[in-house]
């Protein structure tokens, strides 16, 4: 697998996210905010009156046992027998801010020595707690297929697959995710767009001044947005009794 060369980093993307469902009736929204692309290896090291604005704990990913983000990373790979994913690794997350932070999805691009794509890691957080990776080998375009196992929204069963565009962020980001049930419907497709910014100090004071406290944010806009849908008429699907493997870790 190839993929483009790898974007100078740390850096910020100033990003915009939308998500449309089409079933049982429309609804869309959108919610700006900012995400870092960060070397899991050389994580950024802020001043120290910048620190609380971003920080990159490896609690927050994985199992949150791992002393570190690559060991995390490494351990999960081992256990679905990828070996080669042994070069630089990119991350895009929201970093901890002032203490909070939520993570409904955070990408790793995966690569081996010689700089060729190995495979992306998707990891999914949802607003009970649990987590959940899947492991992609996008083609040429960055898309992948993967089943759906993981409970994120209460009102979508765990069904059906996930049809995702993930191609490495460049200049720009540009990506997509996409519930697909076995009768062909497609209830829910999620973009995540941006810009590409230096991961400076000004940068950085201006992303959180347009967006104060923004892992919080996140947080919040999900559960108004759920109650809007409950409200609406949307019915509670039960929680599954059996959980996926990095389902349950801390909550953020």
């Amino acid at each position: 697998m190839t993929g483009v060369a790898p974007p100078p980093v740390p850096a910020l993307y100033e990003t915009e996210v939308a998500h449309t469902r089409v079933t049982p009736f429309h609804y869309a929204l959108r919610h700006r905010t900012y995400l870092w692309l960060v070397d899991i290896d050389d994580l950024p090291v802020l001043p120290r009156p910048l620190r609380p604005l971003a920080r990159f704990d490896p609690r927050d990913h994985f199992d949150g046992d791992a002393p570190t983000l690559r060991s995390g990373l490494d351990a999960y790979l081992a256990a679905h027998g990828v070996q080669d994913a042994d070069g630089q690794v990119l991350m895009l997350a929201h970093a901890r801010v002032l203490g909070h932070v939520f993570n409904p999805l955070t990408l790793y691009w995966c690569r081996d020595r010689a700089g060729r794509l190995v495979c992306v890691v998707a990891e999914v957080h949802n607003t009970y707690g649990g987590r959940h990776c899947y492991l992609m080998r996008p083609d040429e375009r960055g898309r992948a297929e993967v089943a759906k196992e993981f409970y994120v929204s209460p009102f979508l069963d765990v069904e059906g697959a996930y049809r995702m565009r993930l191609p490495p962020p460049g200049d720009r980001l540009d990506l997509t995710v996409q519930l697909r049930h076995v009768d062909g419907s497609r209830p829910l497709t999620a973009t995540v767009r941006g810009a590409r910014r230096p991961a400076r100090a000004r940068t950085l004071l201006a992303a959180v001044a347009r967006h104060p406290w923004s892992t919080l944010g996140v947080s919040i806009g999900i559960r108004r947005h759920g109650i809007r849908l409950y409200l609406k008429g949307l019915h509670v699907r039960p929680r599954p009794r059996t959980a996926p493997s990095l389902q349950e870790g801390p909550t953020p």
